[in-house]
Formats: structure tokens, sequence, C-alpha cells
């Protein structure tokens, strides 16, 4: 089965890269950038058909989102990070469905999900306030997914808490200019947002609880397996997927940067069986890393198109794959730029902007490996993981 984005995108592979310094150098993504990416689908892949959606398994908009940040670090984190908004949306209620997509079935979603915001209720709903980080992509986005807990009238949140996904337009809340000054994807245009007094009706309002168990999806009577993949293996997939994309393009720069250099000592690099072996180590690690994250979510699809339960461990061990992939690759890469030599940290040498960007990608939330690898090894012991946060990213 071909995947048409992919192939659209390895069509357009040369444009992507060249765009790379302007993304960086905009801090968001260039107009042209955001254009090829909407050109080829990339945020269509998880959409629903009936919105013009192509409903793409979750594997090959993985692959696809690898071969984009291949090119670029941040227009595939973008694509990662954006182009997951629509499985979310395809859960949500037809009236906000319709807003987003009635007239533009192009239309871009932002988030982010961190619960940093109240809900306070009104009459016909509620009203929200807050403030969030790490909107990427927000630039080029109409709607956005936010993050809050449900309040009483009083404004207090509720005790226990009650998570939710608050979806609003563009009008509703505010884009920090400059908020976003970082030492890597930088082109992601990861702005701070936000919300002051914005009337939110009770229908733009997803209980985050049915996205994590999937009851989201069978109410609304999504038969896709693809919509029915626990959160905890559908939102960090475009984010490691991105990861490990990065970690590819660095290693193709490298090679080719080798390829032709001699070193200080008169030596080629092609002759120095100790870089060489470095070289081909790390090549193994980044495809091993790929390799399991492709598995991992294959399994996972596959575990629900059969009509199964993904259980609380298998969930965790997911997590656990899907961390430890990101990790491994990251590592893969600091060992190839260290015999990369000095040029490769010359600004113009993309080298030294893919190791930034894989960087500043481990550093996002559902990278933390700690709670993750505590929680995935407790299960697989026989013993309950406590609730909180080694719970909450799983």
């Amino acid at each position: 089965m071909t995947n048409p984005v992919l192939e659209a995108v390895e069509a357009r592979a040369g444009e992507l890269s060249a765009l790379g310094p302007a993304n960086e150098a905009l801090g968001r993504l260039d107009d042209r950038a955001a254009e090829i990416l909407r050109d080829v689908g990339a945020i269509r892949m998880l959409q629903p058909k009936k919105y013009g959606g192509l409903e793409l398994h979750p594997r090959e908009f993985a692959e696809t989102v690898m071969r984009i940040a291949a090119c670029d670090g941040a227009a595939g984190w973008v694509a990662g990070v954006v182009g997951v908004h629509p499985w979310e949306m395809a859960m949500a209620d037809p009236r906000v469905q319709d807003e987003v997509w009635g007239e533009d079935q192009d239309t871009w979603i932002a988030s982010p999900y961190a619960p940093m915001g109240l809900l306070r209720p009104v009459d016909g709903g509620y009203v929200f306030n807050g403030h969030w980080q790490f909107s990427s992509g927000t630039d080029h986005c109409e709607w956005i997914f936010l993050g809050g807990f449900l309040a009483d009238a009083d404004g207090e949140r509720l005790s226990p808490p009650r998570s939710v996904h608050v979806i609003l337009p563009r009008a509703d809340y505010e884009i920090v200019e400059d908020s976003w000054d970082v030492v890597g994807l930088r082109g992601t245009g990861s702005k701070d947002i936000v919300v002051r007094d914005a009337f939110v009706p009770g229908y733009r309002v997803i209980e985050y609880h049915k996205v994590v168990d999937g009851s989201l999806a069978a109410e609304a009577g999504l038969t896709n397996p693809a919509y029915r993949l626990p959160f905890s293996a559908a939102f960090p997939l475009g984010i490691t997927a991105a990861l490990i994309g990065m970690c590819e393009g660095a290693l193709a720069h490298h090679l080719a940067h080798q390829r032709g250099r001699v070193q200080i000592t008169g030596q080629a690099v092609r002759d120095d069986p100790y870089v060489m072996y470095a070289v081909g180590d790390a090549a193994a690690e980044i495809a091993a890393s790929r390799a399991a994250l492709l598995q991992n979510v294959s399994e996972v699809y596959d575990m629900v198109a059969a009509g199964q339960e993904v259980s609380f461990e298998r969930r965790a061990v997911g997590r656990r794959v899907q961390a430890a992939a990101a990790w491994r690759a990251a590592r893969a890469v600091d060992e190839i730029v260290a015999r990369s030599g000095g040029n490769a940290m010359r600004l113009d040498n993309p080298i030294q902007r893919f190791w930034r960007d894989v960087h500043m990608g481990l550093a996002h939330a559902i990278h933390v490996p700690g709670p993750v690898f505590h929680a995935s090894a407790l299960t697989e012991i026989g013993v309950e993981p406590p609730t909180g946060p080694m719970r909450s990213m799983i």
C-alpha cells in the first residue's frame, strides 16, 4: 500500500531542506514551508475522510513525519504535533468539527494540552482563563486545543481534579510574540498562549479521561482503529517520530560531511576505523529506534483493530518503548557530532542545527523517562503504580 503523503514529501524534500535556515531565522515556519506541508497533506493524515482527510494508518503518519523531520527538524516537529490534532478533533462534537473544517478543510489546530487553565461554569458553558507555553506551529493555526481543569462557580479547581481539553477559535486567544527564544527547534514558533475570560460553549469541552480510555471515540461512533488508539500511544507518536527523523537527518548530513573530509593529521576520515565504527554503531542505533517506534504503534493498532483492550501495563510498556527510542537515537547523534570536527559547528552547517533540534525535542515532557520506566517496571512485577505523576503520561 502506497503512502501518497510520503510520496509527495519525497518530491518536495529538497525544498523543505532548503527552508530550514529561514524557519530558524524567523522563529516560526516560513510561509513557504507551511504551504508545502499543506500541499502534501501532512496535516490531514489523521483527519477524518468526511472533512477531506486521509485516515492513514498511524505507522504511515509516523513514517511521513520522520521523513519531513529528516529534511528540517522544525517542519517535522510541526507536522508531528499539529498533525495529531485532527485525530482528536475527529472525536469531538460534530458542531465544532463543522466550525473548524466546514469552510476550509485545511484549517490547522494548535495546542498545548498541559492543564494550565481553569473553566468556571456559567449558563451555556464556561468562562476560561489561563496561560500556556509551547504552542508549536501556532502562527499557522486558526483553532487550538488547550488543557485545563474544571472549576466551581467561585473559580476554585474541583477536587478531585477533572482535566479537560478545550477547543477555541483564534479570536478567543492571544499568541504572545517574542516568547520563543530557544536553542533548538526555533523554527517551530512554539509561542505562549494567553486566554482571558473567553466564553466556551459546553460542546467545545472534552473530558480528558474519555480520550485516554477510548470511550470518546466509541461515543462518536468511529470505527477506524486509528481513532481507538490510547491517547498515550497517539499523541507522543508524532513528537518522537519527529525526533527520530531529525536524528536520521543529522546522520545523513554527517555522512555527506565526512565523505571527503581529511583530519588535521592528514588521514581521510573514511580511513579512520575508530570514526567509522562510531558512525556504523550510531546508524544502527537510529535504525533500531525507528523500528521500535513503528513496531510499537503497529502492535497497539492491531490490538484495537481486533477489539482488544489496551491495558495500563501495555500502555506503560508502549510509552517506555517510545521514550527509550528517543533517547537511544539522541545519544547516537551525540556520538557522530562529536566526530564531525569543528567545522560541523559552523552556523552554515546543518549538522549543528539538527543536533540542537534533537536536544530541544528530547526536552519535551513525553520524553522524560523516569516515571514512565518506573511505572512500566512496577506493572511488570505485578505492582499497581500509584495515582499521580507516575500515571499521568500513560
